[in-house]
């Protein structure tokens, strides 16, 4: 009887703590996609969209090659598709979004799609951007950067990288990526 009260009362508490990972406005998000699907359309928010067809990936390769950097070259060609989704709040109703878990509601479904959330690297002061990967194998096929909009506090942005690249093509885009990631959001 013990045993089954406890099983009973784990169950109750995990099917809770499910219930408590939501975060912003509304049913939360369960993927990227959805994400993106939900927020998209609403006052403050942005997204850009981009799909890489073989010759711009060629010309990211060629224009890569320009700069002299090898890896980085290698991993912008491997660029299948990036999305965009900026949030900069232009009413009080979007400045509430923050207080009501918007972040939160991202990190809860990162982690119901098991992305891999990578340690935050402080050494860049300028812009934060905390990462998360999905896999196959010791290829990186997606990767999601989420933080603040260069210069804009209050603001949000999720960028969600998709391709196929090694841990040395990864690590380039990351050192490469803060730099860029204020053109990205315009």
């Amino acid at each position: 009887m013990k045993l089954r009260t406890l099983s009973f009362l784990t169950v109750l508490a995990l099917l809770l703590l499910a219930g408590c990972r939501a975060g912003g406005p509304g049913q939360p998000a369960r993927t990227v996609a959805q994400f993106f699907s939900k927020y998209e359309n609403r006052p403050g928010f942005k997204t850009t969209d981009w799909s890489a067809g073989l010759t711009t990936r060629l010309i990211l390769g060629r224009l890569g090659k320009l700069g002299g950097d090898n890896e980085l070259t290698q991993a912008l060609s491997s660029i299948r598709s990036a999305k965009v989704l900026t949030f900069a709040p232009t009413t009080n109703s979007a400045r509430n979004l923050v207080a009501q878990g918007l972040i939160k509601e991202v990190d809860g479904l990162l982690a119901n799609e098991r992305y891999t959330p990578l340690p935050l690297d402080t050494t860049d002061r300028t812009t934060v951007l905390r990462y998360a990967t999905r896999q196959q194998g010791d290829r990186i096929t997606e990767f999601v950067a989420t933080g603040n909009v260069q210069g804009a506090p209050d603001s949000f942005m999720l960028l969600s990288v998709g391709g196929n690249f090694t841990q040395e093509q990864f690590n380039r885009i990351k050192k490469f990526l803060p730099s860029v990631a204020g053109e990205i959001a315009r």
